[in-house]
Parts: structure tokens; sequence; C-alpha cells
């Protein structure tokens, strides 16, 4: 297989994972992802938060009614990247208030997730529903998880 064919095949795969499957297609995709590494990471990102998160905040981030918070277009994640990053990895308990709606859910921790894994995640989550901040890199998901 050749080099492009090779990209070919990647841009194509990319196409398929990134759209969404319900509501705007074009607000749920990553098509708008120009950088080759930002786009790797949110693909992987994808599949990690469709075996690890999904479950409960739904593959269109959308949670579970007053159970479980939304994650699409949720000012609560939105508002801090590394409050994220660190849920990601050490789960959370107690009430938040996300779009205006009060959750008391605990959120169990996920310390078997690498950085690289928590980069990608979060790559995807700040790439998908409309958003646009980029490449998460694994040093900045360090930088996060050490301020605890």
């Amino acid at each position: 297989m050749g080099f492009r064919s090779f990209w070919a095949g990647i841009f194509f795969l990319v196409g398929v994972l990134a759209c969404g499957t319900s509501g705007n297609e074009k607000q749920n995709s990553l098509t708008h992802i120009s950088d080759t590494k930002t786009m790797k990471y949110a693909i992987e990102g994808k599949i990690l938060y469709e075996q690890y998160c999904a479950n409960c905040h739904q593959k269109d981030g959308e949670g579970l009614g007053k159970l479980i918070p939304p994650l699409a277009q949720a000012d609560y994640m939105l508002e801090d990247v590394g409050r994220t990053v660190r849920i990601i990895k050490y789960g959370m308990k107690g009430e938040i208030k996300v779009n205006g709606t009060m959750y008391n859910q605990a959120m169990p921790p996920n310390p078997q997730l690498t950085n690289l894994e928590i980069a990608e995640i979060t790559t995807y989550l700040y790439n998908i529903w409309g958003e646009k901040r980029g490449l998460v890199s694994t040093e900045e998901v360090a930088n996060y998880l050490n301020e605890n």
C-alpha cells in the first residue's frame, strides 16, 4: 500500500468514525480537525470514550436525564479542561451543576487509564459536539493531574 493510499484510507475511516448518528451531523463531527496528531488523538479518544464513558454519558454526550450529566455543550466541562482530566482519572462525588441542572451521582475513577488515553479522550471531548479546542497533549494531562 502506497503512502497516498494509506492516508486516503485513514481519512475515509475518519469520515466514518467522525460522523454522529443523531442530531446535527456537522456538529457531531471531527471533520473540522486538520492537524494529523489531533485527529489521531480524537479518533482514539472516540473509541476509548465509547468503551469507558458512553454507557453513562451516552454516545451523543446527552447523559441520562437528571441522573448522569451531559457532556455535549456542558458548561461545567467546558469551563475547566484540568478539572475534566482529573475527574476522568480520579472520579468525583458530590453535587455539581451542569447547564442549570443539579446532579449528584458519583462518577467512578479510571485509575487504569494512562496519560495518553486521557489525552485522547479529552481531545475527543473538546473537539466533538461543536467544540474545536484542538489537541490536549499528554504533557498537559500530566500537569493537570499534578495540580491535585
